[in-house]
């Protein structure tokens, strides 16, 4: 709590701090400028975050965010459902659909393999992904987790349980900087990582 600041103004500048590249002052400006909106401006905010918890799943083919059972990607019948592209996270899909090179479907693994941060295989969404290669429609799966340790390692072991189902298995290409984070790749990077992408 920071003494500062009125006691509902503090619970807000440490709820907002939580946020992820939010610090105390970026927190304390929010606020501030929340102060300043009316009533009704407050509680749409309010309400479009409370709807969004509640309304917003994870596809069931592919875990990315969805309203429905199927998100946009999955239920659009021009995708090409021969190629899918696994990511860590579901803002990743914005930077590859920014190349408009790609239009296969793709698969959430909703984090990647850290021994540091306790997150095992078991705990990302790879039991589903290996389902759908059994069924036989994909014939090829690009393996797009950052290149950090832990996307790398990821890459690793998904190649290990994939190669023996015959699916064709490629790596984004490095034009993606080592130690990176997807989500801070601009649109030309990814397109030329997807373009030279190898198969593993």
């Amino acid at each position: 709590m920071n003494d500062d600041l009125a006691a509902p103004m503090s619970r807000l500048v440490d709820e907002l701090k939580r946020l992820p590249g939010i610090g105390l002052k970026s927190a304390q400006r929010i606020a501030f400028h929340l102060l300043g909106v009316n009533r009704e401006e407050a509680q749409r905010l309010a309400q479009a975050v409370v709807e969004m918890r509640e309304k917003i799943r994870q596809c069931a083919q592919c875990n990315n965010i969805a309203e429905d059972e199927l998100c946009p990607i999955c239920s659009d019948p021009e995708r090409d459902r021969a190629v899918v592209c696994v990511l860590e996270q579901p803002n990743n899909i914005v930077v590859v659909e920014r190349t408009r090179q790609y239009s296969g479907l793709y698969h959430i693994l909703h984090g990647a393999i850290s021994p540091l941060r306790n997150i095992r295989p078991e705990d990302l969404k790879i039991k589903n992904l290996l389902e759908r290669l059994k069924e036989g429609e994909v014939r090829e799966i690009i393996l797009a987790t950052s290149p950090t340790t832990e996307g790398q390692a990821t890459a690793a072991y998904l190649t290990r349980l994939v190669k023996p189902l015959g699916v064709k298995i490629s790596r984004i290409g490095m034009g993606v900087p080592v130690g990176s984070e997807l989500e801070f790749i601009d649109e030309a990077t990814m397109m030329e990582s997807i373009e030279n992408r190898r198969e593993l």
